[in-house]
């Protein structure tokens, strides 16, 4: 797989991060409501991705919603509900790293759900979908596809990695033995909720470089956003002073000088 040079890749990820800016604001002044959903197998780069699309926007604006296992009373509520509580209001975007999709994945194949509860979402899913679009949500799914070895790279490199350690779980190792359990879950999910209305588009992500452009290009192709404009804004001369006296420095608690001791070792290197 040919890997997208990174100097062009970095420069147009800021291009493409330029637009959802814009994206951004048009949200905001039109009071749009997106929903942009995250799924695929562990390890091919939702999270990644999603830290891309979010990096120069406004967290009141774009949420980012990775809920962790339900508690009890979730448990015993319909299934869509804690779901329900996460989605946008006007003026916002939420992204979610792994949805009510669980259900139809780790759920199933790990048996968290029963047969009919499983046999339930598939009937219902397809019908929530179809409200919150009608409601005129924007909602927009994206599938990250990954290679079963390219996955077990990308494990082994976060095993090593003591600052990508976290992202590893024994659930996710045991994606590796279920790996055709995985996907013939995800046939089946597609097959149900591959909807006219909410179609799934499937990210090619053996290279997180071009999948993550290509994810991002696709998103903004299909909304219809436009530049807003914004009031000009002007830095306001500051008045002269009205003999405002700081309060002395010893009756407040400072940072140690942390950066002190670099500059001190770095200077004797010099």
């Amino acid at each position: 797989m040919e890997r997208l040079p990174k100097k062009r890749y970095e420069r147009e990820l800021l291009r493409l991060q330029a637009e959802l800016v814009k994206l951004q604001e048009w949200v905001r002044v039109e009071k749009a409501r997106v929903v942009v959903v995250f799924e695929g197998r562990d390890a091919a780069g939702k999270g990644s991705t999603i830290k891309r699309v979010t990096q120069y926007l406004n967290p009141r604006v774009a949420r980012i919603v990775a809920l962790p296992a339900p508690t009890d009373r979730q448990q015993s509520q319909w299934y869509f509900q804690r779901y329900v509580e996460h989605l946008p209001a006007g003026g916002e975007i939420v992204l979610f790293d792994r949805s009510w999709y669980n259900r139809a994945g780790v759920e199933h194949v790990m048996g968290f759900c029963t047969n009919q509860e499983y046999a339930r979402f598939l009937h219902q899913c397809p019908i929530f979908e179809r409200l919150l679009v009608e409601d005129g949500i924007l909602l927009r799914k994206y599938w990250f596809s990954v290679s079963d070895s390219e996955q077990e790279n990308r494990f082994r490199s976060r095993l090593e990695d003591p600052m990508r350690r976290w992202k590893l779980s024994p659930m996710d190792l045991e994606s590796i033995t279920r790996w055709e359990d995985y996907s013939r879950a995800k046939d089946e999910m597609f097959v149900h909720t591959d909807i006219p209305e909410a179609p799934w588009h499937v990210v090619e992500s053996e290279d997180k470089r071009s999948a993550r452009i290509n994810m991002i290009a696709h998103l903004l192709s299909t909304i219809p956003y436009h530049e807003v404009q914004r009031l000009p804004l002007a830095l306001p001369p500051r008045p002269p002073s009205k003999g405002y006296e700081r309060t002395p420095r010893e009756l407040q608690t400072h940072v140690p000088d942390h950066a002190a001791r670099l500059r001190e070792e770095s200077h004797h290197h010099h």
